[in-house]
């Protein structure tokens, strides 16, 4: 079971009574064009509640108040006509739900050569301009997108920013669970339990591995052949049975406390796990995976704050999965991003592999371990970072996900690995990324999202820095 969900879109449209008033027989030109946006929405994964059109101030506070009761995640507005912005502006204000201006008309051509018929149907950029103004006078916020929905980017961006919503309402949620103790001597992304409350809404439990040896104890038989079982069906496993059990079973230990405690977000600390003759006796590098590709949020040596990062990005986007920034390619250009055994299956190019590796920490068993050649193209790779006076930031930077090819050390199939390429050079972003304090575990995004997430860190609260 995952936990990303489907966003749900308001979609508002806006007009003028007087051309009602005026030129009623104008009103329905616009059907076809509203019903066109709605399924552009839709085709993206959203669902779409759209409203009548609206023109006074009455109607707008209805559909407003509907959107509310019908549990809407945003509203996006579109501006048929130019619409004053007088009308809209106090039911816009009055409600909590986030706003998202689609800035499009009907034709995406309107040059020299146009009927000057076509001005009735292409003319609410100005009925934008009015509202965003007035928006931002009332320091309501909110979030924009310009382009003709033609071009499948202008979609695919309304699309991402409504999921941007979900992702800063699944942060200021966050119920995050620590398993063992903040790896000592870690500071970066180290913040009190009651300032990660306050200032970002989210909740910390902490608890030792005597609570993950009693939920392994109560794992039954049944359940870890068929865990084994599923696990066979979906991946490539080499690895003997025996060794594969055990890591399913400490994991699905884990899984029990995660739902049984409504998580949305986990971190382990490896260190914790310090000797094989207990019930948990591996890390469960391999049931991690599995979460983080069920939607839930990770981050390792008890770092909740980018478990919380990683989980509310999951919710929004799917193919998302905690990282480091492990070697740079200074001769290639290129990062190499990894960690000890953890990477999320969603965002897989291939079919995921489990294997048996030897335990880096020692004392306890050797885990199974999930790996996998990351999809190529464009992601974007994020951290929120903690900044003075417990303050935080939201480094931005898009990436390209290089692919795997024959030069690849036949070892490193046995890694969590992938190479990115920044926008720039790699000294110069290494050199703004440490300026922006970023910490060393991060998130990575797969698609061309980088806007998205800016939306995320905007509507969080947070101070975006982009790294372009």
């Amino acid at each position: 079971m995952t936990l990303q969900r489907v966003p749900k879109a308001g979609l508002l449209p806006f007009y003028l009574k007087l051309y009602d008033d005026l030129l009623p027989e104008c009103r329905s030109g616009f059907d076809g064009f509203v019903g066109r946006i709605a399924a552009a929405l839709e085709t993206r994964g959203l669902a779409v509640q759209a409203a009548p059109v609206c023109r006074v101030a009455d109607e707008f506070a209805t559909a407003v108040r509907q959107f509310e009761a019908d549990g809407v995640d945003c509203i996006v507005t579109l501006h048929l006509a130019y619409s004053p912005s007088l009308e809209a502006i106090e039911a816009f204000c009055a409600t909590k739900l986030p706003i998202v201006i689609l800035d499009t008309t009907m034709d995406a051509d309107f040059g020299r050569s146009i009927s000057p018929a076509r001005i009735m149907y292409n003319h609410g950029v100005h009925g934008v301009m009015d509202f965003a103004s007035m928006l931002r006078r009332r320091r309501r916020a909110f979030e924009i997108v310009a382009g003709h929905d033609a071009d499948p980017r202008t979609m695919d961006r309304a699309a991402d920013q409504v999921r941007a919503v979900i992702a800063a309402g699944a942060l200021r949620g966050s119920r995050v669970v620590r398993v063992g103790n903040t790896f000592a001597g870690m500071g970066d992304f180290s913040v009190a339990e009651d300032v990660l409350s306050a200032k970002l809404g989210i909740s910390v439990q902490q608890i030792g591995l005597d609570v993950l040896d009693a939920a392994v104890t109560n794992v039954t038989d049944a359940a870890v052949a068929k865990e084994v079982a599923d696990d066979r069906k979906r991946f490539a496993c080499a690895l003997t049975d025996e060794s594969h059990e055990r890591s399913v079973r400490v994991g699905l230990g884990l899984r029990h406390i995660i739902e049984a405690g409504g998580y949305s977000g986990f971190s382990v600390n490896f260190q914790a796990f310090d000797r094989g003759g207990r019930p948990a006796n591996t890390m469960p590098f391999l049931e991690i995976s599995k979460a983080m590709g069920r939607g839930i949020g990770y981050a390792g040596e008890g770092d909740v704050l980018t478990a919380a990062l990683v989980g509310a990005l999951a919710r929004a986007f799917g193919a998302v999965t905690f990282t480091e920034i492990f070697c740079p390619d200074w001769a290639g250009d290129t990062l190499f991003l990894s960690h000890m055994g953890e990477i999320s299956p969603a965002v897989a190019g291939d079919v995921p592999r489990v294997i048996f590796k030897p335990f880096f920490g020692g004392g306890s068993l050797d885990p199974a371990v999930l790996t996998c050649a990351v999809k190529p193209g464009p992601a974007v790779f994020v951290n929120l970072t903690p900044g003075p006076d417990d303050t935080f930031s939201l480094i931005v930077a898009p990436v390209e996900v290089l692919a795997e090819d024959a030069s690849l050390d036949p070892a490193m199939r046995d890694v969590v690995r992938t190479w990115v390429r920044p926008q720039g050079k790699v000294a110069p972003f290494l050199e703004a990324y440490s300026r922006a304090g970023g910490t060393h575990h991060s998130a990575l995004v797969l698609g061309d999202r980088a806007d998205a997430v800016a939306a995320f860190g905007r509507m969080s609260g947070l101070e975006v820095v982009r790294i372009e």
